[in-house]
This record gives C-alpha cells, sequence and structure tokens, in this order.
C-alpha cells in the first residue's frame, strides 16, 4: 500500500516545492543588460538593471527603506549613483578608467537605466568586468555588448558570478555569435520560472493521452513563439504590468478548471490565448537587455525560444509517465488531481496579489 502512494507523494512534493517560492518572478530571471560605447576620449556605459535586483543590492547596505518600490528614485540617488560608479570596471592596457559622470532614470520595463561615462585613453586591449555581479542573486546574467565609434558590434557575451568579464582586443576585434548561450538562457529561464512550470503542470494534469497533450503543447508552443516574433520586428508591445497579472491569471483559471471541467478536448484553444501572454512574458525577459529589434533581434529571440521549448519537453518528459501512471487509479481523479488543482489556483491568485499589488 505505501508503494502505492508514492508516485502522488512524488508529484504533491513536485508541486508544492514548485508553488512556495510564490514570490518568485519568473519573468525576470536575474538579467541585466551592459551596453559599452567606445571613442577616443570617452567610454559610456549605459547599464539596465530591474528594480527587484537593485532593491536586493540597496537592501543589504540598509539604504533602501522601501522608497525605490513606491517609485521614488530621487529618495535613493546618492545611492544609486554611488552603486553606478561602481557596478562596472573599464580597463584599457589593464589600467582602470576613472569615472566621470552618472546620470540615472527609469524605463518602461521597471528597470533602473545608469548612463556611466569614463575619460577614455588609447590602447587596444579592452576589459569590462561587472563589479557588482558577486552582490546579485545567485543565478544572475548580464548581457554585455561593446560597440566602436561607429556603432559596430565588436563582441557581446553573457556574464555571470563564475565569468564576470569580458575582454576584447579591439585590434582584431569581430561580432561573435551568442546563439548557444542564449539557448541555454531559454532552458534556464523555463526551469527557475516557477509559474510557468505550473502553467504547465496544470496543462500536464489534465491531458488524458499522448494526442491530447500533444495539441495542448503545440498550441502553447505556437502561441508564445508568434508573440516573441511579434516583438523582435517591434509590432507589438505589451507592458509587464498588464502581462504579468495575466499569466497568473491563466494559473488560476487552469487548476479551476481542471477541477470543474471534465471535457477539455477544446483547451488547446483556451491554451494558446494563454499562450500569447506568457510568451509577450518571455519577450520582455529578453527585451530589457536591450537586444534592439528587426534582424538583431532575431538570432537572441529565436534562440531563446529554442530553449524554452527544450525545457518545457525536459519537463514534460520527467511528469508526464508519472502522470500517465497515476491516471490508472481511481484516487487521481477523486482526490490527487483535485487536490494538484487546487494548490495551482492558490499558486496563480498569490501571484496575481502580488503583482496588481506591484510587489
Amino acid at each position: 500500500m505505501g508503494i502505492n502512494k508514492k508516485p502522488g507523494r512524488i508529484i504533491l512534493a513536485l508541486l508544492v516545492l514548485v508553488g512556495l517560492p510564490a514570490g518568485a518572478r519568473a519573468h525576470d530571471p536575474g538579467l541585466s543588460a551592459a551596453e559599452v560605447r567606445l571613442s577616443a576620449t570617452q567610454v559610456v556605459v549605459r547599464l539596465s538593471i530591474a528594480y527587484s535586483d537593485i532593491e536586493s543590492v540597496l537592501a543589504m547596505t540598509g539604504d533602501l527603506n522601501g522608497a525605490l518600490i513606491a517609485g521614488k528614485i530621487d529618495a535613493v540617488r546618492p545611492q544609486l549613483e554611488q552603486l553606478g560608479r561602481n557596478a562596472i570596471e573599464v580597463l584599457i592596457e589593464d589600467r582602470a578608467l576613472a569615472s566621470t559622470s552618472v546620470e540615472i532614470g527609469t524605463d518602461e520595463s521597471g528597470a533602473v537605466s545608469f548612463v556611466i561615462s569614463y575619460d577614455g585613453e588609447a590602447g587596444s586591449r579592452l576589459r569590462i568586468r561587472s563589479a557588482m555581479m558577486k552582490t546579485l542573486s545567485r543565478g544572475h546574467r548580464q548581457y554585455v555588448s561593446v560597440f566602436d565609434e561607429h556603432g559596430k558590434k565588436l563582441c557581446e557575451k553573457l556574464l555571470d558570478a563564475a565569468s564576470d568579464e569580458l575582454r576584447v582586443d579591439l585590434s582584431s576585434a569581430v561580432h561573435s555569435p551568442t546563439a548557444l548561450q542564449f539557448v541555454w538562457l531559454g532552458v534556464e529561464h523555463i526551469l527557475t520560472g516557477y509559474d510557468h512550470l505550473v502553467f504547465l503542470f496544470g496543462l500536464l494534469l489534465a491531458g488524458a493521452g499522448f494526442k491530447d497533450i500533444a495539441k495542448i503543447t503545440t498550441s502553447f508552443t505556437v502561441a508564445h513563439s508568434i508573440t516573441l516574433a511579434l516583438s523582435a520586428l517591434d509590432l507589438v508591445r505589451v507592458p509587464a504590468t498588464v502581462v504579468e497579472p495575466l499569466i497568473a491569471v491563466s494559473i488560476v483559471y487552469v487548476g479551476i478548471e481542471n477541477i470543474f471541467r471534465r471535457d477539455l478536448k477544446w483547451r488547446w484553444l483556451l491554451t494558446f490565448g494563454f499562450g500569447l501572454f506568457h510568451g509577450f512574458g518571455f519577450a520582455s525577459a529578453l527585451r530589457d537587455l536591450g537586444l534592439g529589434t528587426g534582424a538583431a533581434a532575431a538570432l537572441p529571440l529565436i534562440s531563446f525560444n529554442v530553449g524554452v521549448e527544450a525545457g518545457q519537453l525536459a519537463v514534460a518528459i520527467i511528469v508526464l509517465p508519472l502522470i500517465w501512471q497515476l491516471r490508472k487509479r481511481p484516487v487521481f481523479a477523486t482526490r490527487l488531481s483535485p487536490v494538484c488543482s487546487l494548490l495551482i489556483s492558490i499558486a496563480g491568485s498569490i501571484w496575481l496579489i502580488e503583482r496588481l499589488l506591484g510587489e
């Protein structure tokens, strides 16, 4: 009897583990962007960091006091200026450049932007180090791109705590694609994106067979691929303040529908609609990196989408056999499935409240 209960216990434990970190933001997977512009006399770094990451850094020093959450940038401007001056180290020929000014602003994506200027000097060896990387949350990534005075991209790299600097030979710098890095970023985005995982689990929980699951997952994939493409062409842009609550609503609805509806043969149509909003969530994660639009954004967006699909497939391969095995037992339909669906709706409700209140 104990053996028969193990699959149910495992699946409940998985759901609880996924649902517990309700405060985590699946569409803010620890991403920031640094655009470095070079000229003969100056180096300018445009740094964009999400509010939540800035809050975590300032909170360590006790300088936050809730001001940034309330959008009162001026209340913590001195602390932000100091943070900006220390955020990025720029070295030419291994000599550190002095920062001469820091400008601070905000953008519509919910990020704090820094424009940091440095005195330039001649040289062929450039080194950019993200000095604040080790103070940010674990798993944070920073997309760094370097441009010459004519706007030509010389190099780009995704930095993390283990590899926090970019070296460029300015005499022979060429653009190096980072498609594989963005594929892996897409995988990480799914595997650390708690709301996406809960939504996906809710979809898989109700699928009766392979055909139903294939229709549901395919419609979800097509939908969020469409919105990623629209975002790449900059044809449609929906603010995160709209997208994030709608994603939470989709989670609540899927959980409720699992409990009260038995005929889910048309769920793939509903999933398509919800997939559009999830796609805007995926796109916003990359847009925060300042990747641009059109052809310049195509490779990162496509690569990121491939990674998202790979992550979803990995989850489905693990979870589906367990669900199919459990469906053979009467207790699944009468107890386990409703309990899991209720937990899904509760998790979605918590996220919805947090996002409406502007956590």
